[in-house]
């Protein structure tokens, strides 16, 4: 007889998930997948408009703590997506990727995007993690 794991659930300060009916990171089993993540503020606004790399570190913030809601952290981390409204500004965005996944090293990819639902928003991200080691 096979169980199927317990899905868990991260929420975040997003104003959008009741509305819209997601969660910020679902986890299953070993996998989680965190939703396109915006830059928003604790109290929900727009968080430093025209501010590419303040923009992506705040949405790395919220990304990586609702990993960490669900037990896992940046270590667990084998897949982001950043995208962005200008695709030459990606250098900005790659900056703090590579502080943050400097040892974790995960696939990554850069997509451009015509715009998100507030147009102060110059970037989102998307992270899926993997738990390989089981603590004992």
């Amino acid at each position: 007889m096979s169980t199927t794991p317990a899905k868990r659930l991260a929420g975040s300060a997003s104003p959008l998930e009741c509305d819209i009916g997601f969660s910020r990171a679902v986890r299953i089993g070993n996998h989680a997948f965190v939703s396109g993540t915006a830059p928003l503020d604790e109290n929900g606004r727009n968080y430093a408009p025209g501010d590419v790399e303040a923009q992506t570190r705040r949405c790395f913030e919220i990304a990586l703590k609702a990993l960490r809601d669900v037990d896992m952290g940046a270590q667990d981390v084998v897949r982001t997506r950043i995208m962005l409204t200008n695709i030459g500004r990606w250098k900005e965005a790659a900056k703090v990727h590579g502080i943050l996944f400097a040892e974790v090293r995960p696939a990554c990819t850069f997509i451009e995007v015509n715009r998100f639902i507030s147009e102060q928003w110059l970037v989102e991200i998307e992270i899926d993690a993997i738990v390989t080691a089981v603590a004992t």
